[in-house]
């Protein structure tokens, strides 16, 4: 085995792991084990219970715990002797991630992360919670007294423990499945949601619930869908006001440009006001939130909304961009001040002293950039719980262009064009910094969710470019991450592929494939989006009840498999599979899809009784499924300028209601370009030219009432 020169000690077996997650904790003197049957068997063997300990890379409170508790040699002599401990990357195990996280939110009320669980040898839970500090403090108890405590507990009243055990893993098995419904789910759950959410809207600083803020995207995405099928625009004005504030916010890094990195947005606000963020920043978060910027430039028109997309496409392409093609999954909220060995602190590659901008910024670009983004002398950081900010600035666009251009006597172009030099110059500055740490494994459903973001990109933004990133993405997921069975991989890092995929993995790489086919009208990609979701069905759906589980029946390390019934900073493998299913029903009018959705849909049915706000994604296929379907085909050569005026027609515009579908019989015709759409019973005369299309799909698509 290796040996660490540098400080002469031994790697535990988390050395062998490709997680970068796993290989930060390689080198502690606890005796990690990762997942799987040697730490099983050891368990059993020694008759000891199993601590599971799961977290991620960029993750700020675990790498605190791992400092004050994982590194300490004390206390890894504790959990040595008395436990087996186990490693997990909830990034790369999501499903053992969730079992437990769904023991611990039952029974403590809460969870985040770090998890930590105590498991007796056969997988069993009896106690829970999340980050430890190692001694009683912020009225939680102390890790070290809590392991002497479990320890006793086991030696001593062991069959107490079992018995709870027992118990609690019955009810994780009720867990797994929802309860059945009074039937299909009609279209009183999308007015119930809609109700839900405006009740929780803050209208002052947009988003939904108090602090701390999430973006969800799934949320955006329901709103704009129900206004587009029954016409009450207040309700989209909801995720249009929200995408507004949180662009202004400080969640947003208002330092980036093209070519040069930079942009984005980070994974949570502390704050109400989106000022205060949790610096890490999440490919998910980020491919679904150029959708939603997307989607609200095609309904408005406001530029706004389609600079902030290109801001994410530049901090993706830049950032987080793979050499082969792939993304990387995130960037960690810490990283050093100013030398790499200094101690890492929360947002210090992002925050400003005023002192810092002074000195970089002439006075007329000092004018306008303090104003414009909320500088103060003495940090502008107000609600900063742990002490981390004292004295910096969070960029924060708290003044409009108009604003800052009149208090600083200049015109809104001389204003912009300050603004850009300031930001160029700060931005040429940061780069100086250390940078965070970049977790550089490449999650197969994270990247289904960037290509669905430059596929649609490259229609409504008209950028090629991103259609070629999208195709080479693709290309790489394809070769990489699919194996000769047809089945996913969950990820590739350090060139090995790994982990069989997840119901997600699949669900996110079948919409991104769609998404790139209605993007490319290239018949090849709807073939393999049709392929995967042979292989999800067989690998993961409930043939009896509907739904998908969450990890394929093969794997005998998980003792429940769930069915995920939360769209939160991702949406559940279900929600995205009732849309892809009812896509591929419209398209190919395969009753089989539809089928199997509305199966999914009545697994779901006493969730979306209870609370439809929990699962909006899954309401945006509900509408597709109760609603008229509509499939444009268009037909001709895609090189005839003709064919691209009509595209263009349904690119610009939020059609949720529609998919594009290509004939491709007809694409070395010379006739005319044209346009057909069918649905609601009915196919409709072709149109052949874009004020031609214009006009019947303002006449044909119009708003529905609920």
């Amino acid at each position: 085995m290796p040996v660490n020169m540098t400080c002469n000690k031994q790697p535990n077996e988390l050395i062998h792991e490709q997680s970068p997650y796993l290989r930060q904790h390689a080198w502690n003197p606890v005796l990690w084990l990762p997942w799987g049957e040697k730490a099983i068997e050891k368990a059993n063997r020694e008759q000891k219970p199993i601590f599971l300990s799961s977290g991620y890379s960029t993750c700020h409170w675990c790498h605190v715990m791992e400092k004050e508790c994982f590194e300490n040699p004390s206390v890894a002599e504790i959990l040595n002797s008395c436990f087996v401990p186990v490693k997990v990357d909830r990034e790369e195990r999501p499903d053992i991630d969730r079992l437990y996280m769904t023991y611990v939110q039952a029974t403590t009320g809460s969870g985040g992360w770090p998890m930590s669980v105590w498991l007796t040898p056969d997988l069993k839970p009896f106690y829970g919670g999340g980050y430890f500090p190692p001694e009683d403090r912020y009225g939680r108890p102390g890790f070290v007294s809590l392991l002497h405590a479990l320890c006793r507990a086991w030696k001593e009243d062991r069959k107490q423990l079992i018995y709870v055990a027992d118990s609690m893993m019955d009810q994780l098995a009720g867990f797994s499945t929802p309860a059945p419904g009074k039937g299909k789910p009609d279209t009183t759950a999308l007015d119930r949601a809609a109700s839900l959410l405006t009740g929780q809207f803050d209208p002052v600083y947009g988003g939904f619930g108090p602090a701390p803020k999430f973006p969800r995207p799934s949320v955006l995405s329901f709103l704009f869908r129900y206004g587009y099928y029954t016409g009450k625009d207040e309700i989209a004005s909801l995720g249009l006001f929200t995408l507004r504030k949180m662009a202004e916010g400080g969640i947003h890094d208002h330092l980036g440009a093209e070519g040069t990195g930079g942009g984005g947005f980070c994974r949570y606000s502390t704050d109400a006001r989106w000022h205060i963020p949790h610096f890490e920043k999440m490919l998910y978060d980020n491919a679904q939130l150029a959708i939603a910027y997307l989607e609200a430039y095609q309904l408005t028109s406001d530029r706004l909304f389609a600079e902030t997309a290109q801001d994410i496409f530049n901090y993706l392409l830049c950032d987080m961009l793979s050499p082969g093609g792939g993304f990387f999954s995130a960037e960690d909220a810490d990283s050093a001040p100013e030398r790499a060995t200094d101690e890492k602190k929360e947002g210090a590659f992002y925050t400003w002293t005023s002192d810092e901008i002074d000195n970089i910024l002439d006075p007329d670009e000092q004018r306008v950039f303090r104003f414009h983004y909320h500088i103060e002398t003495n940090g502008n950081v107000i609600e900063d719980p742990h002490g981390e900010f004292g004295g910096k600035n969070i960029l924060f666009a708290r003044e409009t262009i108009t604003e800052t251009a009149h208090h600083a006597f200049v015109s809104e172009q001389q204003c912009r064009t300050l603004l850009e030099s300031s930001k160029q110059k700060l931005l040429a500055q940061r780069l100086k910094r250390p940078r965070p740490a970049r977790d550089e494994k490449i999650i197969t459903g994270w990247n289904g969710l960037v290509l669905s973001a430059l596929a649609r990109g490259s229609r409504v933004l008209e950028d090629h470019r991103l259609l070629e990133h999208a195709e080479t993405t693709a290309a790489f997921m394809l070769e990489h991450l699919v194996t000769p069975e047809g089945e996913l991989y969950r990820r590739h890092c350090n060139g090995q592929s790994a982990i069989p995929g997840k119901a997600d993995d699949y669900a996110f790489m079948i919409r991104g494939l769609l998404d790139l086919y209605e993007a490319s009208l290239e018949r090849d990609y709807l073939a393999e989006a049709i392929r995967l979701q042979e292989s999800m069905d067989r690998l993961f759906l409930d043939m009896e009840h509907g739904g998908y589980y969450n990890a394929p029946s093969t794997d005998a390390s998980l003792p429940v498999r769930m069915k995920d019934d939360f769209d939160g900073a991702e949406p559940s493998a279900n929600s995205v599979a009732v849309e892809n299913l009812a896509r591929l029903w419209t398209i190919t009018e395969d009753e089989q899809w539809h089928q199997k959705a509305e199966h999914t849909l009545a697994c779901f049915s006493s969730v979306l009784d209870e609370d439809s706000s929990r699962l909006p994604h899954m309401l945006n296929g509900l509408f597709l499924l109760r609603f008229p379907a509509y499939r444009l085909q268009l037909r001709g050569n895609r090189n005839d300028d003709r064919f691209g005026q009509l595209k263009r027609v349904v690119d610009r515009r939020l059609l949720a209601d529609v998919s594009l579908d290509y004939d491709e019989k007809t694409g070395t015709a010379s006739g005319p370009a044209e346009a057909i759409l069918c649905g609601n019973g009915l196919c409709h005369p072709p149109a052949t030219g874009p004020d031609e299309l214009e006009n019947l799909l303002s006449a044909t698509l119009k708003a529905y009432s609920c």
